[in-house]
């Protein structure tokens, strides 16, 4: 995949770059409640690991934050106010249970970026992740470097590939250039 190659340059949403999850404009973490002895019996991990987790490198199975229901939204605070030039998600199926990793998947998604805790946003695209293609998929942006910099990101599920309990995202990555600074009055 040709973004795959450029992952790692100005890659903006990592916690050790110190980009955190806004909780309060974050779905709710899916708890596994009683699923645990179902997920047992199929020998697959219940996670609930929190929405921080979509900020490591390790995307190792079972590394993945899932929400509540087949719609829901994760806002990232960048480190810095980034001009975006490419936004990609990761899911990261379960070997075995590739069905039921698909279903978690988020399907129908759309990117915003974000200056304020209040702020609406700009739309920057709308996109549908393949669960038959690559792991990780970019994200279409309306403009390959936005005009504007932004110090949120916020990606919305609209729909999952089926499962009505939860939908799982393992990586997402944020890729753009710095804002200068600007001056002070």
């Amino acid at each position: 995949m040709a973004l795959e190659g450029n992952m790692r340059k100005s890659e903006w949403a990592l916690k050790s770059l110190d980009a955190t999850v806004d909780m309060t404009r974050t779905s709710q973490t899916y708890k596994c409640g009683w699923n645990w002895v179902f997920n047992a019996l199929l020998n697959r991990r219940c996670t609930e690991d929190g929405p921080n987790t979509i900020l490591q490198m390790d995307v190792s199975l079972g590394k993945r934050w899932c929400f509540h229901g087949r719609s829901g939204q994760v806002v990232i605070r960048l480190p810095a106010r980034v001009h975006l030039t490419a936004i990609a998600v990761q899911h990261v199926a379960e070997e075995g249970l590739l069905f039921v990793a698909a279903s978690s998947a988020p399907r129908s998604m759309a990117v915003y970026g974000l200056d304020a805790d209040g702020d609406e946003g700009t739309c920057l695209g709308f996109f549908t992740y393949d669960v038959e293609k690559e792991a990780i998929q970019p994200l279409p942006l309306k403009n390959t470097l936005h005009p504007r910099a932004f110090s949120y990101i916020k990606v919305l599920v609209l729909d999952n590939w089926g499962n009505s309990e939860y939908t799982c995202f393992s990586r997402v990555w944020v890729h753009g250039k710095m804002a200068k600074p600007e001056s002070p009055l």
